[in-house]
């Protein structure tokens, strides 16, 4: 392979995510060469926060809502994308000698910071091979480390900690898990789809403590909040008619969590592959099927850039928990303009909660993922 300028290199890289990578919850064409998830992961930790290499798709996901200490709220999200661009084994073809540069291994990072006072939400993006210690994910012990050029997270026994660097904000963050990482669906295997094999192994950490401190504009805040903490690996596609998902993220006050993962057809009715996880107050989790959710969109925003139409405001009902609760963002614009790097345009967004469960009042903070609005996701081929 001939050493590629800088500029075919971002060329090359752009297009290989775009069809590798197309999202948090897009599942790239794995056919059969790539690993497939078929049944319970049976993941384990420290092992399983790092690398899933033959696996085509990986992401880390963080979201959060943070206070100052004069009260001013603020979001962030902080992900990390890997995209494998060929099979497992592939490497065994090529030429000798081996360029520096190559690689089976994409990597992408999304940052973003809602200051939700001065209704300002500020966003960017970074995508690079995984070679020459640009970006990677290593494991020492239990210790483990994802990068993308200066942005990353460090996975320790107890401890996440954050660090992203742009051009008009940075954040540095430490987060300390209240409870302990919970497995979606069966034992974290999650169906995505009408056959096996359309399937992630999925975990969260659902309530992590955070302290730390953001700059915008070159102004330094003192912070501290929740976060939450998403995993998920895969080598399936999403099914023709699936045209995009709605993703929710709860922490309630009564010191329970919810997860709630919706995807949406072409008609507007949902799979039947939808779910949710329910956690208790002591961390266990209750999985909850499509069947016992209901949600019902209450207003809309249009984007004045891409001119998607997005929910913006919904009610929720989770019938086995005897709970209602209406869905409110804290900023209308907390839209996602990837171009530079996995191009999907989505909603990543703080919100709020109130309601009632078992007939008591309950409030909450989160983060909401909508895709498929500006365009309907079609996958990879």
């Amino acid at each position: 392979m001939k050493h590629l300028s800088k500029k075919d290199a971002c060329v090359f890289l752009f297009m290989a995510l775009i069809l590798a990578c197309a999202g948090r919850h897009v599942y790239a064409d794995g056919g059969t060469d790539y690993l497939s998830v078929t049944g319970p992961c049976n993941l384990t930790f420290p092992k399983n926060h790092g690398l899933h290499a033959g696996y085509r798709t990986e992401w880390w996901y963080y979201t959060g809502n943070l206070q100052s200490d004069a009260g001013e709220p603020y979001g962030y999200q902080l992900t990390f994308f890997r995209s494998q661009i060929s099979p497992p084994g592939a490497e065994r073809k090529w030429p000798e000698p081996h360029s520096a540069w190559r690689t089976q291994q994409v990597y992408a990072g999304h940052a973003a910071i809602s200051d939700i006072d001065k209704k300002k939400h500020y966003q960017s993006e970074l995508l690079v091979r995984g070679s020459l210690g640009l970006a990677g994910v290593s494991q020492k012990s239990d210790i483990t480390t994802i990068f993308v050029k200066n942005w990353s997270v460090q996975i320790r026994s107890g401890q996440h900690i954050l660090k992203a660097v742009a051009n008009d904000f940075s954040f540095e963050l430490n987060l300390l898990p209240v409870k302990p990482p919970v497995l979606h669906g069966k034992a974290g295997y999650t169906r995505k789809g009408s056959i096996p094999e359309r399937a992630s192994c999925y975990y969260s950490f659902t309530r992590l403590r955070s302290k730390g401190a953001l700059a915008i504009d070159g102004t330094t805040i003192a912070v501290q909040g929740f976060s939450w903490m998403d995993h998920e690996f895969s080598s399936a596609p999403l099914e023709t008619e699936i045209v995009g998902w709605d993703w929710f993220s709860l922490q309630l006050s009564d010191q329970t969590e919810i997860m709630v993962y919706l995807l949406r057809e072409q008609g507007g009715q949902l799979h039947s592959a939808s779910s949710g996880t329910f956690i208790d107050k002591s961390g266990k989790p209750r999985h909850l099927t499509k069947d016992d959710i209901r949600i019902d969109i209450l207003d809309s925003w249009k984007s004045p850039r891409s001119r998607a139409v997005y929910p913006a405001r919904w009610r929720l009902m989770i019938f086995p928990l005897t709970m209602e609760l209406t869905i409110t963002p804290n900023l209308s614009d907390q839209e996602m303009l990837t171009s530079a790097s996995t191009g999907v345009t989505y909603w990543e967004g703080s919100v709020s909660a109130n309601g009632m469960a078992d007939k008591q009042p309950i409030k909450g903070v989160g983060y909401v993922e909508l895709t498929g609005y500006a365009t309907a996701f079609k996958a990879p081929m």
